[in-house]
C-alpha cells in the first residue's frame, strides 16, 4: 500500500484548503521543489500534486511549481501523479510529455466520460480517475458545483475502460483532521475492481492502520497532506506502517 504525500498547489506555494474552499488556504511551503525534495528524501515512493488554480480555472496554471516538483522527484525517480485543470487530451499530453507519471481526470470524467476512455486507450496504464464526493454526490469544478451522480455510479462507469486507479475524495471529511470516511472509501473498493486510493481526514498514524487494515477490500494507497505538514503524522513511522502491510513494500500501483 502507498502513501502519497499530497502537494496541492495555489497562486504558487504549497497550502492545504479546508473542505475545498480556496479562501480557507494555509500556506505550509512557498518553495514546491523543496516541499517535493523533502517528501521524496524521507522515502516516499509516489507524490500526489494539485493544481488546485487549474481545477478552477479549467486549465493548468501552476506549470513551474509542477516542473519544480518533477525536479526535485526526479532525483529519486519518484513518479508523481497530478491533477487540476486537465480536461483534453491535449493537456493530458502535455503533462505525460513533461515527465508526468499519471494524470487525473476529474471534471471531465463526469462531462466527457469518452474522453477518459478515448485517454485510457491512448496512454495505458497512466490515467486515474479523481472522484470527489460531498454526501456521496460528485463534485466537479474544483468543487464548486455538486452533481445527483453518485460517487459509486461514476466510478462504475469506467471499470471497463483502463483506468489505472480511482481516486476517492470525502470533500466533507479534507482538512478537517477527523479521520477518513473509510466506510465509504472501502465500501466503494469493494464494489469495484480498480483499484482505489483514499483521500480526506489522514489525521494520525491510527487513521494509517485503519486504512492498510482494509487493504483487502481494494484499497491500494492512502493520500495525506495537512497532519504530515503541521506534524500530527509521523512520515517515517507511516511508510513503516504500510510497508509491514505489503510484507515486501511492493508497490501495488
Amino acid at each position: 500500500m502507498i502513501l502519497f504525500p499530497a502537494i496541492d498547489l495555489k497562486d504558487g506555494q504549497c497550502v492545504r484548503l479546508l473542505k475545498g474552499d480556496m479562501d480557507r488556504a494555509t500556506v505550509f511551503n512557498d518553495s514546491p521543489g523543496a516541499q517535493a525534495r523533502l517528501f521524496v528524501d524521507a522515502g516516499c515512493r509516489w507524490l500526489h500534486v494539485v493544481d488546485l488554480n487549474g481545477a478552477f480555472t479549467g486549465h493548468p496554471v501552476n506549470e513551474a511549481p509542477v516542473e519544480a516538483i518533477l525536479a526535485a522527484a526526479g532525483h529519486r525517480d519518484v513518479p508523481v501523479q497530478l491533477g487540476g485543470g486537465i480536461r483534453d487530451l491535449s493537456t493530458i499530453e502535455f503533462w505525460l510529455e513533461k515527465g508526468v507519471a499519471r494524470v487525473i481526470l476529474g471534471t471531465v470524467a463526469l462531462r466527457d466520460p469518452a474522453l477518459v476512455r478515448k485517454a485510457c486507450a491512448e496512454f495505458p496504464g497512466r490515467i486515474a480517475v479523481g472522484i470527489d464526493a460531498r454526501d456521496g454526490r460528485v463534485a466537479v469544478e474544483g468543487w464548486a458545483e455538486t452533481s445527483t451522480v453518485t460517487a459509486l455510479d461514476l466510478a462504475l462507469r469506467f471499470e471497463d475502460a483502463g483506468v489505472d486507479a480511482i481516486i476517492h475524495t470525502d470533500i466533507d471529511r479534507d482538512g478537517v483532521m477527523q479521520g477518513p470516511n473509510l466506510e465509504a472509501t472501502a465500501a466503494l473498493a469493494a464494489r469495484l475492481t480498480t483499484p482505489v486510493i483514499l483521500s480526506g481526514g489522514i489525521a494520525s498514524l491510527d487513521d494509517v492502520r485503519a486504512v492498510a487494515r482494509r487493504r483487502a477490500s481494494g484499497l491500494v494507497g492512502v493520500i495525506s497532506g495537512r497532519a504530515l505538514y503541521d506534524g500530527r503524522l509521523d512520515l517515517a513511522a507511516a511508510l513503516r506502517v504500510l510497508a509491514d502491510t505489503d510484507g515486501n513494500g511492493a508497490a501495488p500501483c
